[in-house]
């Protein structure tokens, strides 16, 4: 099986031995409240979908990623992932000390071992890691609404912390559980996807032609702090739900939720998302049209085009780039640019914005856009709103 980013998966969970002793001092240590951005990070470095990351980037990691997409040691990073906190918050943290870090409910989450803080200069990273620094950007508005001051150091999660909401908590696995169903199941090459919304025929089509080529498919929508007008997390797993059990051999897909944040920094995004579905066991990584992309701050063939600045094996897995597909009505069926002759006329290329004015109407997805069953899917969860 694909070894880890750096070569081996990180473990930065508390045992329950462990967790216990951390529930017993945690009070005796500073404490500092993390909103839910900064809670999913800490366990996506604990569970080691951000491996080679132990914990929050020391400063000498932040000035390579946000220069040279590199981590300090030479391993390809292009995001950096970072703890904030204000002046007042880090002038009473001491390094080399223990620092509790707390939900915004004040449940205990984890420890951080404090090894550094430093300044960061926000319009140089917004920059450089989101191609502007234009606040309308919702990647460049997080940072700067972030704290002054970073904290670098090695996190320990507690895991039974880490909650998700009823209809998705039975979908997520970490990357250790997706490599022992990898395992499992006898793959030797594993195509990861990613979406935010329901799979329409568009995604089914790259998904199968993906398939087309390896043995099998990790399915990982992400499902944390997506936009407001995109459809319910529950909803957006019953229409995976349905397709899968009718459209795609049930031997050939893992379906799993990935609790990530979305940063919105496309290019650089995607080489992150290629390098984090590679911790779960991947060899290839589908990066389509405006992958991670918002508004027009991107080319929409620019999340493939930075694959060309690294050699292969520096990532170590495989990205495979599609472009954009349509239906046509006189291919009668899925196509793209390469496989169809016809006019623009004859094409069906309905959004996902489309649909989903279409659905704030009542109105039911075409065929030519979706499958009946995810309509149904679609359609009633409009009904119970």
């Amino acid at each position: 099986m694909i070894l880890p980013h750096g070569g081996t998966l990180v473990n930065g969970y508390a045992s329950e031995e462990q967790a216990q002793v951390l529930r017993d001092e945690y009070k005796d240590f500073p404490t500092i409240s993390l909103n839910s951005r900064q809670i999913a990070d800490a366990h996506m470095i604990a569970q080691g979908a951000f491996s080679p990351l132990h914990g929050f980037m020391s400063h000498e990691d932040y000035i390579s990623v946000v220069k040279d997409m590199r981590l300090a040691s030479g391993h390809i990073w292009p995001l950096p992932v970072t703890l904030s906190a204000d002046s007042h918050q880090a002038s009473e943290l001491k390094e080399g000390k223990k620092v509790s870090l707390v939900d915004e409910k004040g449940c205990l989450a984890g420890i951080l071992s404090l090894e550094g803080k430093f300044r960061r200069d926000k319009e140089e990273e917004a920059l450089k890691v989101y191609l502007t620094q234009d606040d309308q950007h919702p990647g460049v508005a997080r940072l700067y609404d972030d704290g002054d001051v970073l904290l670098s150091g090695t996190v320990t999660m507690l895991r039974e912390h880490f909650n998700l909401a009823e209809g998705v908590s039975d979908h997520y696995q970490p990357p250790t559980e997706i490599r022992e169903s990898i395992s499992e199941l006898g793959w030797d090459t594993v195509v990861g996807f990613q979406t935010v919304n329901p799979v329409h025929r568009a995604h089914e089509y790259i998904q199968k032609c993906a398939l087309e080529s390896v043995d099998g498919i990790l399915l990982h929508p992400i499902i944390l702090e997506t936009k407001k007008s995109d459809i319910p997390i529950p909803v957006l797993m019953d229409c995976y739900q349905v397709l899968l059990d009718q459209y795609y051999p049930k031997s050939r897909v893992i379906l799993s939720v990935l609790p990530l944040y979305i940063r919105y920094a496309g290019p650089r995004e995607a080489v992150f998302h290629a390098l984090v579905r590679k911790n779960y066991g991947c060899t290839h990584f589908v990066v389509g049209r405006d992958h991670a992309s918002v508004g027009k701050y991107y080319g929409a063939y620019d999340a493939q085009s930075i694959f060309n600045n690294f050699e292969p094996d520096a990532i170590g897995i495989i990205p495979m780039f599609f472009e954009n597909s349509f239906y046509c009505r006189k291919c009668h069926g899925m196509a793209t640019d390469r496989t169809c002759p016809h006019k623009r006329g004859d094409r069906i290329n309905l959004s996902t914005a489309q649909v989903r004015s279409m659905l704030a109407k009542g109105k039911r997805p075409p065929l030519e856009f979706t499958r009946s069953e995810v309509a149904d899917v679609l359609m009633r969860s409009i009904s119970v709103r």
